[in-house]
């Protein structure tokens, strides 16, 4: 995390919301399902190891992946999740080590990444002015969800996460509605919509509601989408060339990664242009 940002409660052990391959068992490449698409090469049950996953928990194509049919895995992002269960849940336990707790791990790992990427979602909260009004409530919530990370694995599998997401997305859409409200005229809402491929390149989506808009391949080439929320956005081969996603709200890396853009898109602080732009 970037040092402007707030973070989780007891966060000085360095497992915090960026994913740290080195101190993970490579969970991402074993423990989840991939299905033969246009994101991924080939069919994986979860549980089972990808077979470009090497001894030492590396990937073996790891500099290649878009041009070997793996795309999904270079836009995939854990959050901080991987090395949150490697190092502390399983204190460092390795699961090839032992069947019982790999099974536990596996079951673990997709319930602590959702729980660090609400983690993401709050700590960004609290670094946004106009949410002022909320962030009582928003650090209690950050510091909940940090302490619950942190608990056994028994613990962290009977986690209801679906009310939790209910219960924070509540705080996160009144979040979005203060930012968006200093955005002066009519905002746009297309919260949910079907834009998939669509020409919006140039548009004004400044302070729209673009939540779990379908984005796929769509052409926003110099778009304006300072201040819009885009959580849960899928720009999966979106054109974000010479587009504007400076002040927007709720942006993952993950998201970024899946698009296409340019050295003139201008991206939050927070995130990084990714290799392959």
């Amino acid at each position: 995390m970037s040092h402007n940002r707030p973070s989780p409660s007891n966060d000085d052990d360095g497992l915090g919301l960026r994913a740290d391959c080195a101190r993970c068992f490579g969970l991402c490449c074993v423990a989840l399902p991939f299905t033969a698409s246009a994101d991924f090469a080939i069919d994986k049950d979860a549980g089972r190891p990808c077979v470009n996953l090497q001894a030492d928990f590396r990937c073996g194509i790891h500099a290649h992946l878009r041009e070997r049919g793996f795309p999904g895995c270079t836009a995939f992002d854990c959050f901080g999740a991987g090395q949150k269960v490697s190092q502390l849940t399983f204190g460092g336990q390795d699961w090839r080590q032992d069947p019982q707790t790999a099974r536990r791990m596996f079951d673990v790992f997709p319930i602590m990444r959702q729980l660090h990427e609400l983690l993401w979602y709050l700590t960004e909260a609290l670094t946004l002015p106009p949410a002022r009004p909320l962030h009582g409530d928003l650090r209690r919530a950050l510091n909940d969800t940090d302490r619950l990370t942190r608990s056994s694995a028994e613990t962290l599998a009977a986690v209801d996460v679906p009310s939790l997401r209910q219960e924070i997305n509540t705080l996160l859409l009144r979040t979005s509605e203060l930012v968006r409200a200093t955005v002066p005229g009519r905002k746009k809402n297309h919260r949910g919509a079907d834009l998939i491929g669509a020409s919006l390149k140039g548009a004004n989506l400044r302070g729209a509601n673009l939540r779990g808009a379908y984005l796929i391949a769509a052409d926003l080439t110099r778009a304006d989408l300072r201040a819009a929320d885009l959580i849960g956005a899928d720009f999966r081969d979106a054109s974000l060339r010479g587009a504007d996603l400076t002040g927007s709200i709720f942006l993952t890396q993950a998201q970024v990664n899946a698009a296409k853009g340019d050295a003139a898109t201008r991206l939050p602080p927070r995130l990084t242009r990714p290799a392959h732009w």
